[in-house]
């Protein structure tokens, strides 16, 4: 089971907290930090307070993983130790089986898609948003998980983050999302249900912030 939240600001999802494979959290609005700026600048006012927390749940002791977001479908596989803190380039998606790396991706809207496949001790870690979605990068990362770490789909565990919906979005892309993953043979798809920009006090919003805003931050590994 994950510690329990050293902050208010930090979640976990019913599916993923008692897995004794992973330890996962999901970290929303920070109180009391200006991000209404650019996303560099407010990841940096940001970067302070989201270490302590990796810390306060455990995300200690190995290389921590973030990709570049760029709203495609990559999957950045990492099947060796790493070791430093590394973002890869061009990747919108991430999945391993070290037990050494810890995952990371930032969220404003799009969605987080968690992927825990407790069979054979491997994880993903998605961004998804419009682009992405369209792109069918859930999909992606379930097939490269399979063909790199020899998972199989109904095998999976995948989880949802908050993100934005309708009717604050016109289209509702977790709602493909969760069907993109039951197509490709996941049988327990989890979606959180919240909507990023319906609560601006525990979420940030990229949209209804008019870009000026913080990041959640999705945290994923192996024990």
């Amino acid at each position: 089971m994950d510690a329990p939240a050293a902050d208010p600001a930090v979640e976990f999802f019913p599916a993923l907290r008692d897995l004794a494979a992973v330890r996962h959290g999901f970290i929303g609005r920070i109180p009391g930090i200006d991000v209404a700026t650019d996303r560099a600048q407010a990841l940096a006012r940001l970067d302070a307070t989201h270490r302590a927390l990796r810390a306060d749940l455990g995300f200690v002791g190995g290389a921590f993983a973030t990709a570049e977001q760029v709203h495609g479908n990559k999957i950045a596989v990492l099947d060796e130790p790493l070791r430093t803190d590394r973002c890869l380039d061009g990747a919108d998606g991430l999945i391993t089986n070290q037990k050494g790396v810890s995952l990371g991706i930032y969220v404003a809207d799009c969605c987080a898609i968690f992927l825990v496949d407790p069979v054979r001790l491997c994880i993903g870690l998605v961004h998804s948003g419009k682009k992405g979605t369209a792109l069918d990068i859930v999909s992606h990362a379930i097939r490269q998980m399979g063909e790199r770490f020899g998972s199989v789909a109904h095998d999976l565990i995948v989880q949802l983050s908050p993100c934005i919906r309708p009717p604050h979005y016109e289209i509702d892309f977790a709602a493909e999302v969760v069907r993109q993953a039951r197509a490709a043979g996941v049988e327990e798809v989890q979606d959180s249900g919240r909507c990023s920009a319906c609560e601006l006090r525990r979420y940030y919003s990229y949209r209804a912030e008019k870009a000026r805003t913080g990041r959640m931050l999705a945290l994923l590994a192996l024990r």
